[in-house]
């Protein structure tokens, strides 16, 4: 079985679960954290955090200051460091799924009414189990079983399980079955309507509005 990548935090990919938590806090901001700051938000403890902050000063890549006689330091990201701009492009990889994801169905030569990413990779809360799940609408015009079609979606299919490891969950739907959708509101719309990531084409409640016609 493949590894996957954990949605939630896909730096730990690369990262260890403590510097990967303290980089992704200080690159959150650019106002000066104290180290309590730094384990809440970085989801680890303040003993790990305090000895992940030391290692990072030491390389020079998280910059520290005195806040007051008696106060706790404060630490920032030094983003001026080399490592600097590979560590942010690590911490942003969702935001390269959805860039990759956009670029591969804009070039499509059937190109989809729509196409959005959903569920947990949207919202960020996934895990190594959790499938990329990618909401797609068939024209009209495009028979279900055109074999352009289903390459393209085949090959989509594959590109996220080699970006990533997880699983692509493919949810196809017709033009056509947009009005049922609007309808019906099975959960799979409450999902779209609060967490979709659009990819191509129109918004999803600008469809289903239409769908309703």
């Amino acid at each position: 079985m493949p590894s996957r990548m954990d949605l939630s935090a896909p730096h730990q990919a690369v990262l260890p679960t403590a510097i990967g938590g303290v980089l992704s806090a200080l690159a959150g901001t650019t106002r000066p954290l104290s180290g309590r700051e730094v384990a809440r938000l970085g989801g680890v403890a303040r003993s790990t955090a305090a000895r992940a902050l030391q290692h990072l000063v030491e390389h020079g890549l998280v910059r520290v200051q005195e806040a007051g006689a008696g106060a706790a330091l404060l630490y920032t990201l030094n983003r001026e460091h080399l490592a600097a701009e590979p560590v942010l492009a690590l911490l942003g990889l969702r935001r390269s799924l959805v860039d990759r994801l956009r670029s591969e169905i804009e070039g499509w030569p059937l190109p989809p009414l729509h196409a959005s990413l959903f569920g947990s990779a949207a919202r960020g809360d996934g895990s190594t189990a959790s499938d990329i799940d990618v909401f797609i609408v068939r024209p009209a015009a495009v028979a279900v079983e055109d074999a352009r079609w289903r390459c393209q979606l085949d090959r989509l299919a594959d590109l996220v399980v080699s970006w990533t490891g997880n699983h692509a969950g493919i949810a196809e739907v017709a033009e056509q079955e947009l009005g049922r959708l609007a309808r019906e509101r099975p959960l799979v719309v409450e999902e779209l309507e609060q967490d979709a990531v659009a990819l191509v084409g129109p918004a999803v409640a600008t469809l289903l509005e239409r769908g309703k016609r």
